[in-house]
């Protein structure tokens, strides 16, 4: 059985808990990378363990931290609540029942400054990891230990294809490619987690596919 070095000895975080503190903080702010956007206002729905016990752990301080930018080893992460203060952003902690999630769970609102909202469900798994579980309305399943492509497109003909082609011929090999869809013809949304760093030079070819919507890369340096 293969054991991560994190399971063992765990990250090096500030706060009591791997799970509670710098699983949270790195699930923030992977989640505010993912939402790619400036926002106003946050809300943290929290569900099991993080509900009953979030102050006591620092849940708290280290979900507001994170989607500030602030990383889990970051003695800043004790003064999330005074920096978010000082930058202006309005935020709510709530209890949350979600379905199908790790105990240690959080549905994540961003509200941004354009209008729009995004929703992502992720877990703190242990030793400091973390699970997207749930962008939007579509169903993930990644852990950002990755490179990864975060893609909203049409589900037409020859959309993965186009994509792969450009990822292979930049030489870039994929690791997990996962697939959801609203229904036949609709909105689909595509994780790729590859082996190699992902360039601009990419993205921005992956973008100008006609059927694509949207691209995110998320690099291993986050």
């Amino acid at each position: 059985m293969d054991i991560s070095i994190f399971e063992v000895l765990g990250p090096v975080m500030i706060g009591p808990s791997s799970s509670h503190t710098a699983g949270a903080a790195r699930l923030a702010r992977i989640s505010a990378v993912i939402a790619g956007k400036p926002f106003s206002k946050v809300t943290f729905g929290l569900h099991g363990s993080f509900a009953h016990t979030y102050k006591g752990h620092g849940t708290d301080m280290a979900l507001l931290g994170g989607v500030l930018g602030i990383r889990e080893d970051d003695e800043r992460l004790r003064d999330a609540y005074e920096i978010a203060k000082e930058r202006g952003l309005e935020y709510e902690f709530y209890e949350k029942e979600l379905e199908n999630v790790h105990e240690n769970s959080v549905l994540i609102t961003f509200y941004c400054c354009d209008g729009s909202v995004a929703n992502i469900v992720g877990s703190s798994i242990g030793g400091g990891q973390i699970n997207i579980c749930r962008i939007n309305e579509f169903d993930t399943e990644f852990h950002a230990q990755a490179a990864t492509l975060l893609i909203s497109h049409y589900d037409h003909k020859g959309v993965i294809s186009k994509i792969s082609g450009i990822l292979s011929e930049a030489d870039v090999n994929i690791a997990v490619m996962k697939l959801n869809r609203r229904s036949k013809g609709d909105v689909a949304f595509c994780t790729i987690e590859t082996d190699d760093e992902i360039g601009e030079n990419v993205v921005s070819r992956i973008r100008e596919i006609e059927d694509v919507i949207t691209v995110r890369a998320l690099e291993l340096t986050q």
